[in-house]
């Protein structure tokens, strides 16, 4: 097999990520039903706020609280206290994708070393693996809150990489389901990209990825035959 090490997304890439469904939860424990046209509302906010957040503009902190402001106060608890809340509800709700697990065990068998780079937040992905029990797959968990930078940055490729010992560049391969953070990320560093373009978009003008699947079992015949 051509890669020594895989680095993978999280969310939408090993992890099925249901904002919505999310939010209904979160919001039925404060009693309140929470519609589509609600969480087109919270969009509006949020996608935004996760621009400023992969252009290090803001803080993991800030976006967390920020998206939660206004249905805080309507609520009467604290932003931070509904985002934990968010995160509670996701890990809740999370499961892996389709031949998630079925691809990391090939790879282990394999000896494929693998790591998770995440923007998500470290208050879902330690949960969200212990619960999938996928946390024996990885040695290097890397979230964007605790290194202070966010992907498409190469600081946190390059921290990363001071994880991983001795990096032969051409044997590492990051997969993802963004191209603006994941794959733009590794060709920030000069690895090889593998988008997971499940909903076949077209890919971002300047974003170039080394290969491209529409899920997991292609991948993995990919990787078998790479």
């Amino acid at each position: 097999m051509k890669y020594q090490w895989i680095l993978f997304d999280a969310d939408e890439t090993l992890f099925h990520f249901d904002a919505f469904a999310g939010l209904q939860r979160m919001f039925e424990g404060y009693g309140i039903h929470f519609s589509k046209e609600q969480f087109i509302e919270y969009q509006l906010v949020n996608k935004p706020l996760w621009v400023q957040y992969q252009d290090n503009e803001i803080t993991a902190q800030q976006l967390q609280e920020t998206r939660f402001e206004e249905w805080a106060k309507k609520v009467g608890v604290t932003p931070k206290a509904m985002n934990s809340a968010f995160m509670m509800a996701m890990a809740d709700i999370c499961t892996p994708l389709d031949g998630a697990r079925e691809l990391l065990d090939s790879l282990l068998a394999n000896n494929v070393k693998m790591g998770i780079i995440t923007n998500g937040f470290t208050e879902l992905q330690k949960i969200r693996l212990e619960k999938t029990e996928f946390s024996h797959y990885f040695e290097l968990i890397i979230i964007s809150e605790q290194v202070g930078v966010a992907k498409p940055d190469k600081r946190i490729f390059e921290h990363t990489f001071s994880q991983m010992g001795e990096v032969n560049l051409p044997g590492v391969l990051m997969v993802g389901d963004n191209p603006d953070s994941d794959v733009l990320g590794g060709m920030n560093v000069g690895i090889d990209t593998c988008w997971l373009n499940a909903t076949q978009q077209a890919c971002p003008e300047g974003v170039k990825p080394t290969y491209t699947v529409k899920n997991l079992n292609e991948l993995q015949v990919l990787l078998h035959n790479a």
